[in-house]
């Protein structure tokens, strides 16, 4: 449809050549450099989450809980939100050692399906002691910095895409007032008596 602007025709406008020159500047820019904003989005992203990551296993110490008994609360405070996604989590009290040795006790989650008395499943907490998500892995990280790298780069299409429309607004506004500065010099007075049309 906008080849025609690249002909050479004497109705083209100088307009018409720069909004050709415009939708091409813009297509390269979307096709080349959006794949390029997304990959390095993404790397930094994946370098940023890997170093979470690290830090997270530093402080973060998988334990074995025994479970003491019922939960009186009705749900518990803190639930590992990642695990919860795949399985049913329920909340029971238990006890379980900090890193310093000593023993905790508390209502904290488990995916154990019928949990008694005696019955132990893992947990994480952190260098206190306290009840923790655990640590990340590398698969979530790395759906996370896909995700950043494809969203990165559709924000990349969009934004060249918002500016080429801004600037063609701008260009339109630009040829209607010309349009009327030309109409007004011509000075529209057909069928008037003496008009020399």
């Amino acid at each position: 449809m906008g080849l025609w602007r690249w002909r050479h025709n004497p109705l083209r406008r100088t307009t018409d050549l720069f909004e050709a020159w415009l939708a091409l500047a813009a297509a390269v820019l979307i096709v080349t450099a959006g794949p390029a904003v997304g990959w390095i989005t993404g790397a930094l992203t994946e370098e940023s989450l890997r170093q979470s990551v690290r830090v997270q296993r530093l402080q973060r110490h998988a334990t074995t809980a025994t479970v003491v008994g019922a939960a009186s609360a009705p749900r518990p405070v803190a639930f590992d939100t990642e695990a919860a996604v795949n399985e049913e989590r329920r909340a029971v009290r238990a006890k379980w050692a900090a890193p310093d040795g000593s023993t905790r006790t508390g209502t904290v989650p488990t995916a154990l399906r019928t949990a008694s008395p005696g019955d132990t499943f893992s947990l994480w907490t952190d260098d206190s002691g306290r009840i923790v998500p655990r640590p990340m892995d590398m698969a979530t990280v790395e759906v996370h910095a896909a995700l950043a790298g494809v969203g990165a780069s559709m924000a990349w299409g969009v934004l060249v895409e918002c500016a080429r429309r801004l600037v063609l607004w701008r260009l339109v506004r630009h040829r209607h007032a010309a349009l009327d500065r030309a109409w007004a010099a011509a000075g529209p007075d057909w069928g008037r008596t003496g008009a020399g049309s």
